[in-house]
């Protein structure tokens, strides 16, 4: 089963803009929807927080403190597609800034749940 961590927006995820917390990207990875290739085990779950400057150290120490790599990062599908967009980063650039400094593969979205 493949090992994935997921990056929530923090702010769609604390004011409750559509996204009541992460059971939507929860159920997608068990069941292997949206745009989880097969169920996939959810190893860390960590918000990105506005303006996003920690996140990429908030992954390696949810690795570190799990023991856990990931095979693939996903970013949720909050934080992907959110309206409006976030002011501080594009998610192509953010994935593109987390694939850098891991090594390991982003994937923009998790879900399509309306």
């Amino acid at each position: 089963m493949k090992k994935v961590a997921v990056v929530g927006c923090g702010s769609y995820m604390e004011s409750g803009y559509g996204c009541p917390g992460e059971w939507r990207c929860l159920k997608a990875a068990a069941t292997g929807e949206g745009k989880f290739e097969e169920p996939s085990s959810v190893i860390s779950f960590v918000t990105c927080e506005c303006p996003g400057r920690a996140v990429i150290p908030t992954l390696g120490m949810a690795a570190k403190l799990s023991e856990m790599k990931p095979d693939v990062i996903h970013l949720s599908s909050c934080l992907a597609t959110a309206k409006p967009a976030c002011p501080y980063n594009k998610p192509e650039e953010l994935a593109g800034m987390i694939e850098e400094k891991t090594g390991i593969k982003v994937i923009l979205g998790t879900h399509d749940y309306h």
